[in-house]
Parts: structure tokens; sequence; C-alpha cells
């Protein structure tokens, strides 16, 4: 039978908003993953569910229930809690009733499988959640080999970048690893690094990026760092017609990885 809470202050309702800070990540290396659409890519991705806490009382739609039998058919834990508990653990203007705690898993460096024809995204020291969630988003649409965060500054197992990612979060497989890392992996596998800057000279609709290529954008502010602008084997501009000289990294990162697309096509 499902177990049913009712209270505030339940242990493991209190546990579970903890979860919204990085330092309870961290210890208990578990995260929060909230939303039909979610859970259900976590459940059928990459993740690794722990619990699955749900409130009828807010359900949105009508498929909610055959999800949560799928997972369960897993072997995770399903606890139904009241609408009341629900909105203590959401942290969403509308939730829709399912939320569930994940297990963090980190991939190394040697565990990426370079394809024949790699097509790696480089994000270093993205600074919003949202941008990160969004750069995830694009990089499941475009096909992505894999995302490495470079640097970080924003946990990916944010709340929010989980949110903005609409859960491709774990679709895409995702490394955290430094610059230094990041830039020998590349070389030594030959792989075309790719950078922008409005200095740049060449559109990135005029570039060849239809071979072994990684994508690399940097801070919203700053952009790229020396680093990786010293590395870069081809430097791009994206023209800037208006009176704004630069784009949201994360539309900029859209626009770079669908242009690889369709090169590719």
């Amino acid at each position: 039978m499902t177990e049913r809470l009712t209270s505030l202050q339940n242990p493991r309702i209190k546990q579970a908003v903890k979860l919204r800070d990085k330092r309870e990540r961290d210890r208990t290396q578990t995260f929060l993953i909230e939303g039909f659409r979610e859970l259900t890519r976590a459940a059928r991705g990459n993740a690794f569910l722990l619990t699955v806490f749900f409130s009828p009382a807010h359900f949105l739609g009508s498929n909610e229930e055959s999800l949560i039998e799928e997972i369960r058919e897993k072997g995770v834990e399903i606890i139904e809690v009241t609408e009341e508990v629900f909105a203590k653990l959401s942290y969403r203007d509308r939730p829709d009733g399912l939320l569930a705690i994940g297990s963090q898993s980190t991939l190394n460096i040697a565990d990426l499988e370079t394809p024949a024809l790699p097509f790696f995204l480089i994000a270093e020291s993205i600074e919003k959640p949202g941008n990160l969630g969004s750069i995830l988003r694009s990089s499941d649409a475009a096909g992505v080999d894999a995302l490495l965060v470079c640097d970080r500054c924003t946990d990916v197992y944010n709340p929010n970048v989980v949110r903005a990612s609409v859960g491709t979060l774990f679709t895409v497989p995702v490394l955290e690893l430094s610059s230094e890392e990041a830039i020998t992996y590349l070389k030594e596998h030959r792989i075309r690094i790719v950078a922008t800057s409005p200095d740049s000279d060449s559109p990135f609709t005029e570039s060849d990026l239809t071979g072994p290529i990684a994508i690399a954008v940097g801070t919203e502010q700053l952009g790229l760092s020396t680093q990786w602008m010293e590395a870069a084997d081809t430097v791009v501009k994206i023209p800037m017609n208006g009176v704004a000289d630069s784009l949201n990294v994360a539309a900029a990162t859209t626009l770079l990885l669908y242009e690889v697309l369709r090169q590719r096509n």
C-alpha cells in the first residue's frame, strides 16, 4: 500500500525541502525533480530515482497515475501527500503534484564515449541556472553528444536547472570538469574547438562546422576566458545588427548548435 503523509512536520518532508539548498544536495548527493515532464524524462532517462511524492489534488492532466505506476514498477518508493504538504514541498508557482528525490550521478572524462563524428558543447562558468537549463534543452534538441560544464558557477542539480531544462538534464550526458581537463581531452581526440567573439571576422554561418567539433560558450557578462580563446581552433561571430552587442548565452548557443546541425544535414 502507498504510504500517505499528512503532517508538515514530518521528517521526510523537512528533509526534502532542505534539498533546495546546495549544501544539503552536496552533503546527501541527492536533488529534487519536480514536474510531470521532468519526472517522465528522469524515469525514462539516466536518472536514479529514490522517492516520489505525489498529490492528486494538484494533478493537471490525466497521465499522472500511469507515470506513478511506471515508476513504482522500477522499485522506487512512492508516497502520497496532502495538498497542504505538497504546497510546502513544491518550489513552483503552479505545481502539478509530482516531486521526486533523485541520486546525483557524476560522469568522469574517462567515461565519455567519443563517437565517430563528435558534437560536444562546452559551457564555461555559466552563472544563471535558467541559462544552463535552457542550454541543456537546446543540446538535447540539436543532438549534442555531451555537455561539458567547465569551472562551474551553477550547480547542475539546482532545481531551477532541472526545471529550465524540462528534464533534458536526464537525456544529455553531462560532465563537470576543469577547463584544463576539457581542453586536453579535446586536443588529444582532435576535436576542433569553436569559440565566439564579436571581434571575429568570420560569421558563424560561413565557417565550416561539419567535422568533429566542440562549440564553446562562456559567462553571461564576459564570454569565454582567455584560456578558451587561446585554445580555440576557430573563432566565429554572431552578427549583431541592432544596438545590443551580444545575445543571451542560451540564445547564442542555440543558434550555434543548429548551424552545426544545418551544415551536417
